[in-house]
């Protein structure tokens, strides 16, 4: 699994519709054969900050990926929107499809 999580910084003034904006560039990355998850989530404690985990099957689910047209378009709607550039995580976690349980905790009884 190809394991990816990009921090962006957005201007203010679009921080508020950051998640429309890059909406149709999430619903196609989404429904890739290769994609296993692709959410956004914003930081609680800087309001301007979102970070995308995301995650392919293998390099040639994320090769697709960076070379669709959804992927072009999603870049140059977000760069108007960013004030820095995006800082990122690029693994490969071997015999790893998507989530697993995590063994620590469980909801009581």
């Amino acid at each position: 699994m190809i394991f990816i999580a990009v921090r962006f910084t957005v201007r203010p003034e679009y921080t508020e519709e950051w998640l429309s904006l890059v909406g149709p560039f999430t619903e196609a990355t989404r429904a890739e054969p290769g994609n296993l998850f692709f959410d956004w989530s914003r930081d609680v404690e800087e309001p301007h900050r979102f970070t995308l985990l995301e995650a392919f099957a293998d390099d040639a689910a994320a090769a697709a990926h960076v070379g669709s047209d959804h992927f072009a378009a999603g870049l140059e709607t977000m760069s108007a929107a960013i004030s820095r550039t995006p800082e990122i995580i690029n693994v490969t976690v071997p015999d790893q499809q998507g989530w697993g349980a995590m063994a620590e905790l469980a909801p009581r009884p």
